[in-house]
């Protein structure tokens, strides 16, 4: 991919606490990440998720990351203003992707793709999703293959294993077109706002 002159985008993904917030609000990350799939510790409920809003500074869209939730669930997050963006993590399709457009009237929609080899890719290359996200799986803190994104050419974000440590590497060697982070930026499961001010101070630095 060529150089375009642009900083990457960072997300800070997994808040669920206020003291998250408060530390988001002061770092300005491009965009905040919340995870309404009941399995994850990071967990938000839908009044949770009402709160944060109301904390959450306006000038940075939240994130909501859905894993196989009805088309309907998520659209009413995005039509009541509790999210900006819709970020699926299922097996959902180009089809519920239409569906879900269709309810919210064209929302935003990233889709997010686990990468073990080739044909992943393929599909992710071939989503309708406003973004992709490429990962090894749901919040496992490790990266998948990354030499598998030598030959890919569409814009991604590059998700899975990302840290403070290996960040500027990452972004250097593939110049993704934004980076989302959650367990790379915490301690003992909880966010670490020092490892959030590093990682977003480090990718502000980058240049693409």
């Amino acid at each position: 991919m060529r150089a375009d002159g642009r900083m990457p985008r960072i997300k800070i993904c997994g808040l669920y606490r206020d003291c998250d917030i408060a530390c988001v609000n002061e770092a300005a990350p491009d965009y905040a990440g919340f995870v309404f799939y009941p399995p994850s510790h990071r967990y938000v409920t839908e009044d949770e998720m009402r709160r944060f809003r109301g904390l959450l500074d306006p000038s940075v869209p939240a994130v909501g990351v859905f894993v196989q939730a009805p088309e309907e669930t998520v659209a009413r997050y995005l039509n009541e203003g509790l999210i900006q963006i819709a970020q699926l993590h299922g097996q959902e399709d180009n089809s519920y992707i239409d569906r879900l457009r269709k309810l919210t009237g064209g929302c935003e929609v990233w889709k997010a793709f686990c990468i073990t080899g080739a044909g992943d890719l393929k599909n992710a290359a071939d989503s309708t999703a406003d973004r992709i996200l490429l990962d090894n799986g749901f919040g496992t803190g490790k990266h998948f293959d990354w030499d598998l994104l030598a030959s890919f050419d569409r814009p991604y974000i590059l998700a899975g294993g990302l840290s403070p440590d290996n960040l500027a590497d990452a972004i250097s060697r593939f110049r993704p077109w934004g980076v989302d982070i959650s367990s790379g930026v915490e301690t003992d499961k909880k966010k670490d706002a020092e490892k959030i001010r590093q990682a977003i101070t480090i990718t502000r630095r980058m240049q693409l």
